[in-house]
């Protein structure tokens, strides 16, 4: 006999399906027309697992997925997170031009070094003020999680037709660039403050060391083994992958399907190859993303070339982003940010307002005339304010979480002190990541309505019609061809027809159009009369 099965399986499955399937109904719509950006869709997405989540419904419940145990939890979106980010990150690298971190590495040097440094500061003296007890070294380590700009949500600026209508190229590839980058040099900022609160705080119990091992180990095992070893890995593998595709489709080896998933299989092999030794699988999927594209024997860019009509990696790349913030909405401790021992919800409201404001758009604004991308200061404060906080965010996140868990403990248990800079680190990053999917994703729409608003309103509840077309009326008269005007020269007998007065949208009046026929002795000709923004204008369409 059958009966209902709601198992998680299927409730995941639905909820994934039904609300892609429904997004996509509308999709266009809200993309191409009202600006609305993925990052948008990620804020119904994550708003919308809260009616499903542990703190509502109740009907996507992930401690169950991880068997009720918190850090199996953890687990499952650190893996989520690298996933994601992976896959992003090759697709980001193999957007730029042949070349770009070569040609542009005088750009990306400021942004990503005392632009990171400055926004890592920033962020942990932020973070020191507001939340009450505690030490400036767990205040770097909360700082560095947020510090990378995520390509995530970036894409609300390089894409889809507000980009393309208002963001110049150059810009555009420096932001994918920056955002791809520092994403893997966020553990250089991170693992300082770690290894110092391992070695150097309460008097390095579980640890055999002091300040100097730290510092050694920050640099051999952080700069040398991740950063180095991850740029060098990335760029090896990006390089002969490149080799291989080519020798595979110049002798008609490989099939389009497979040549168009290349990427993504790349993606896949960095993240799980790096990922076993222990280095920086994030870089790493950039800098080959980057070099894939480095090809001085054929045409520049061939790979983005020949896929770049193709809609597979976007989908793909569409699918992932999706159901990792349906994820983040359900695992998101949106209860806690209001009941909880760490910082009053008063305090993390200022706090996360203060960081969006004051973590990025200074030092942006004072480098950004040694950046030959940002002309203007306008692009300046534009760029500057737009450093989303995301996916990567959270994957350092739960990154330290483990660290803490492991790392940091004594007689087999995280040592306190470890243990109660997690709970500062879940809540505040969790917080100023939900702000930045909010904030960052209503930006742009809302900037557009703002700016158009009060002119259409002032057009619309203006007392004056100077600016409409004055009406007219075809009559019958008769004029000679010796004038030699390029006009209408005799109109319909008899017969009146008033303009329309012109519609508006947002910004500016929609022309008009009308159609009329001349009876000549010598012929019949076909005119359109336009009229835009009180202008008019005859245009002859046909003469027979």
């Amino acid at each position: 006999m059958p009966t209902l099965s709601v198992v998680n399986f299927n409730i995941v499955c639905a909820t994934l399906g039904g609300f892609i399937a429904l997004f996509g109904l509308v999709s266009f719509l809200c993309k191409e027309k009202f600006y609305l950006s993925e990052a948008c869709v990620y804020i119904k997405v994550v708003f919308a697992e809260i009616i499903f989540s542990p703190s509502a419904a109740n009907l996507i419940r992930p401690l169950e997925y991880a068997l009720g145990n918190q850090e199996t939890l953890g687990t499952i979106t650190l893996y989520f997170t690298r996933l994601v980010l992976g896959v992003q990150l090759v697709i980001a690298g193999i957007q730029l031009p042949s070349k770009y971190l070569k040609k542009e590495w005088k750009a990306l040097a400021l942004l990503l070094g005392p632009g990171m440094a400055f926004m890592w500061i920033a962020t942990s003296l932020l973070v020191w003020a507001f939340v009450p007890n505690l030490k400036f070294v767990y205040a770097l380590a909360i700082g560095a999680c947020v510090t990378p700009t995520d390509p995530v949500l970036s894409n609300s600026i390089v894409k889809g037709k507000f980009a393309d209508k208002n963001i110049p190229k150059d810009l555009q590839r420096i932001v994918i660039a920056e955002s791809g980058a520092n994403d893997g040099l966020g553990y250089p900022f991170l693992f300082l403050p770690l290894y110092l609160i391992k070695f150097t705080l309460e008097h390095g119990a579980g640890s055999h060391g002091n300040g100097g091992t730290a510092v050694a180990m920050w640099f051999y095992e952080t700069w040398v083994y991740q950063i180095i070893l991850g740029v060098v890995y990335g760029a090896t593998v990006g390089w002969v992958a490149k080799e291989l595709l080519h020798w595979a489709e110049d002798r008609k080896y490989v099939d389009r399907e497979s040549f168009l998933v290349f990427a993504i299989a790349l993606a896949l092999f960095i993240t799980g190859t790096v990922g076993m030794i222990g280095s920086d699988d994030v870089l790493a999927c950039f800098i080959a993303g980057n070099t894939f594209t480095w090809d001085a024997n054929q045409s520049s860019d061939w790979f983005r070339i020949e896929t770049q009509d193709d809609s597979l990696q976007p989908t793909v790349d569409m699918l992932l982003n999706v159901s990792v913030f349906i994820w983040f909405g359900a695992v998101c401790p949106w209860n806690m940010f209001a009941h909880n021992n760490v910082i009053p919800v008063y305090r993390l409201i200022f706090l996360g307002i203060l960081v969006l404001l004051l973590r990025r758009p200074p030092i942006v604004f004072a480098m950004h005339t040694k950046i030959r991308q940002i002309e203007q200061w306008q692009q300046a404060l534009f760029v500057g304010f737009f450093g989303p906080i995301g996916v990567s965010a959270i994957f350092y996140l739960y990154l330290t979480l483990d660290f803490l868990r492991t790392q940091i403990v004594v007689d087999g248990k995280e040592r306190d002190d470890a243990e109660r800079l997690g709970e500062i680190m879940y809540i505040v990053i969790w917080f100023i990541v939900i702000c930045s999917i909010i904030v960052h994703g209503l930006s742009v729409p809302l900037g557009k309505f703002g700016w158009y608003l009060p002119r259409t309103i002032s057009a619309a509840l203006s007392d004056t019609r100077d600016n409409d077309p004055a009406p007219f009326h075809i009559r019958e008269s008769e004029r000679t061809s010796q004038e030699g005007t390029s006009g209408v020269e005799s109109l319909v007998d008899n017969h009146q027809i008033q303009a329309p007065r012109p519609l508006y949208r947002i910004g500016r009046s929609v022309s008009r159009t009308i159609r009329f026929r001349d009876e000549r002795p010598h012929g019949t000709a076909n005119f359109e009369r336009e009229t835009e923004a009180g202008q008019e204008r005859d245009i002859e369409i046909s003469n027979t």
